[in-house]
């Protein structure tokens, strides 16, 4: 839970920093959009505020921080108190899972991962957007780590890892993007959602339940 007490103590930073980066972060919004079904109940795993469920339609957020929760609930989400690997929802629960910069912070995103198909649906679909470690912001977290109070104890992970961790947990991965691909601080105007993955710093991948299939 230290993690989680760290964004209940700073959620007011946390907040702050979408308003100073407001560029990356609609880059971010519109990058996820069209991986995400327009229909059907959602849930988003690490919630936080609510800044990627509220405006994506996500009905449900789940963080192990109260303090979030409140802004989220704010921002309309009926906003769950929990944690990644112990899910307070029943199996077959959700059509689709939004899961947004959460993965660095989870003590083990192998039971994440168990816990996100659980809840989906057969043929449901999962949502991840995390910062690539290998790309340049990525490499730039890392090297001052220590001195972000929120990145000081992630774990980042690269694309090929994320690949690895849903095709473990019997994912099947349908597709990629990506957008910033210049750095944070150098990010005025909106970027475009590109393909793939490799030459940017928020990478998103959309995988299927396979659930119930043979």
């Amino acid at each position: 839970m230290p993690r989680a007490a760290t964004f209940e103590a700073h959620h007011e930073r946390y907040e702050a920093w979408f308003g100073r980066h407001e560029a990356a972060y609609v880059s971010e919004l519109l990058a996820l959009r069209p991986f995400l079904p327009w229909e059907g109940l959602g849930l988003e795993i690490g919630v936080g505020s609510g800044r990627f469920a509220a405006p994506l339609g996500v009905q449900v957020g789940v963080d192990p921080a109260a303090a979030m929760l409140a802004l989220a609930a704010a921002r309309g989400i009926a906003a769950v108190q929990g944690v990644a690997e112990d899910l307070p929802f029943q199996a077959d629960a959700f059509d689709h899972v939004l899961v947004v910069t959460t993965l660095c912070f989870v003590d083990s995103p192998e039971r994440m991962l168990v816990e996100a198909r659980r809840v989906l649906r057969p043929g449901g679909r999962l949502v991840i957007g995390f910062v690539d470690r290998d790309s340049a912001l990525g490499l730039d977290y890392r090297a001052h780590q220590a001195e972000n109070v929120f990145y000081r104890e992630a774990t980042f992970y690269s694309a090929n890892e994320v690949a690895r961790l849903l095709l473990e947990a019997d994912f099947a991965v349908d597709a990629w993007g990506q957008t910033l691909g210049r750095p944070l601080a150098e990010t005025r105007e909106i970027e475009p959602l590109r393909r793939g993955y490799g030459q940017c710093a928020f990478v998103v991948v959309a995988a299927s339940n396979r659930k119930g299939q043979l």
